[in-house]
């Protein structure tokens, strides 16, 4: 499990971690009672072979994975030499298709004509509704439907990547408080965090939120043309990959000095946060973080201002399962990784959040992935 103190080294992922990952996949659609898993170009591939192609076309490009056999990628074969590249190739059979040729003729004999599928969220339409009329037998479910937890418990090497992440995070938002806020625009400050991220060695950003004054009660709001003026709070939420795993940090600062108020909701929040996070542990519901978070906040009175739920989970995506909302009975065990980011948002007038990527550990505790302060920055 990877310190708080020391980012563990980035391994690579090798061939057998690959194997692994298609055999538990098959494994578990089998315990699900599903003839098998079929996957399409997106996080699901590059999870399970390491296989991200370089455009996603019309041209069918589908993983298929069943228990008992062994798995095959079918691809157009002007792709297939960079499907050959990708390092789980060497543990499946790669069977291709030329244009004019028939895809779903050529994946039909991999699937059983009868059988319950579970399928990549991302499929494109057009493909499943060929494999269905090729294969009027079969059906198909979402895999998060079906496998919320394919890609969600995470082992040492990607909780390594995750740590990376929110390490990289950290050290972006620690600049971005010697930055000027009050007189520049939130997209200034966001083009500074962007900036950040890839300086500290993101490949891709995902969003950079900044809500400022009033904007920061909209939880998504996007970063636009509003003067940032002395007097406001500012909501930062901003995350992304790096070695292909994701960071997601929340803190909200103020420009100058806080009114009484101000300071007491984000007093608030904040022990909202630290009471999600002391109720991660294995064993626990997913709602019993929600509901440690949310009960802070609504037995202070603004519950109706907490408008979302308090958590979802991260890896090879920014937002994946599992997710900490009520009605979420699925058990934490260790190596899943998910945010803990209540918030208060108040119409027309400010916003507060504060997040953190944590896991649940063997010892029966929870580590986090960001370990900035929590109290409130006062900013210029």
């Amino acid at each position: 499990m990877p310190s708080t103190d020391a980012v563990e080294e980035v391994v690579p992922f090798t061939a057998a971690d690959y194997r692994a990952r298609m055999t538990r996949a098959a494994e578990s659609a089998a315990d699900a009672g599903l003839a098998g898993v079929i996957v399409t170009p997106g996080p699901d591939l590059v999870h399970l072979t390491g296989y991200r192609p370089t455009a996603i076309t019309e041209r069918l490009t589908v993983l298929v994975l069943a228990a008992g056999q062994e798995p095959v990628l079918v691809v157009p074969t002007l792709e297939a030499p960079d499907a050959e590249k990708a390092v789980g190739a060497s543990v499946l059979t790669l069977r291709d298709w030329t244009d004019g040729d028939d895809p779903y003729a050529v994946t039909a004999p991999l699937l059983d004509a009868d059988g319950p599928f579970g399928v990549s969220d991302n499929a494109w339409a057009m493909h499943l509704l060929g494999l269905q009329q090729a294969l009027p037998g079969t059906s198909y479910v979402s895999l998060t439907e079906a496998l919320p937890m394919l890609r969600g418990v995470k082992d040492a090497h990607e909780l390594a990547r995750i740590a990376a992440a929110g390490a990289a995070a950290d050290q972006a938002y620690g600049e971005i408080l010697k930055v000027r806020f009050e007189g520049r625009r939130e997209t200034d400050v966001a083009a500074d965090l962007a900036a950040l991220l890839l300086r500290f060695g993101h490949s891709q950003v995902d969003f950079t939120v900044v809500g400022s004054g009033l904007n920061g009660a909209d939880p998504h709001h996007e970063a636009g043309d509003r003067v940032i003026e002395r007097g406001d709070m500012v909501v930062l939420d901003f995350g992304g990959l790096k070695n292909g795993y994701g960071s997601d940090t929340t803190r909200t600062v103020h420009v100058g000095e806080p009114t009484d108020e101000e300071r007491r909701v984000h007093d608030l929040v904040r022990e909202a946060q630290q009471a999600g996070f002391e109720a991660v542990r294995p064993g626990v519901a997913c709602q019993d973080v929600d509901r440690a978070a949310r009960k802070v906040i609504t037995d202070a009175g603004y519950g109706a201002y907490f408008i979302h739920r308090t958590g979802h989970g991260i890896g090879v995506t920014t937002h994946e399962p599992p997710y900490m909302i009520e009605g979420e009975e699925l058990p934490i065990v260790p190596g899943m990784c998910f945010s803990v980011e209540p918030g208060v948002y108040l119409p027309g007038r400010f916003g507060v959040r504060i997040e953190d990527i944590v896991t649940a550990t063997e010892d029966g505790g929870g580590l986090r992935f960001n370990n900035t302060p929590h109290e409130m920055a006062i900013v210029e």
